[in-house]
């Protein structure tokens, strides 16, 4: 079952169950891969609907970002149910651990005078792509560059 099959029956039991967030959340899934699909001129693939739902996720992480820092609590606490929603149909995401594992084999892979933040980023991203946040696989190079 794709992605988005999955969630035009989520969608149907959200009808059923009268939850309004669940429900304006997985319309707006449903928009963003009609949309998407409308610019690519084609179906979209397994790869392509995981690719919007985490663009999603992250619109609703930066959006719990500023409205926290605007102190608008109840608009960061709508996001972070809308995420909780969104995140349901992602990829288990790796633990801190686990990265740093991924980079500390990038690392040993990488000559000393190549290891920078740009190369090890380059070797590392296409494995963890999808399963990993883009921000946290970031900071763990860093620190691991840092100690190296």
């Amino acid at each position: 079952m794709t992605i988005k099959e999955q969630i035009g029956t989520d969608l149907k039991d959200a009808m059923r169950a009268r939850d309004q967030v669940r429900l304006d959340t997985l319309r707006s899934v449903l928009s963003a891969f009609d949309y998407r699909r409308i610019e690519a001129g084609a179906d979209l693939s397994d790869a392509d609907q995981l690719a919007v739902v985490q663009r999603l996720v992250k619109q609703r992480s930066d959006s719990i970002e500023q409205f926290s820092k605007a102190g608008r609590d109840e608009l960061a606490a709508k996001e972070t149910r809308e995420r909780e929603i969104l995140l349901t149909y992602l990829p288990a995401q790796k633990s801190a651990e686990e990265i740093r594992a991924v980079v500390r084999d990038a690392l040993a892979a990488l000559p000393p005078e190549g290891r920078n933040q740009g190369a090890v980023m380059k070797a590392v991203v296409p494995q963890l792509k999808g399963l990993a946040d883009g921000n946290a696989i970031r900071q763990i190079v860093s620190e691991e560059l840092a100690s190296a």
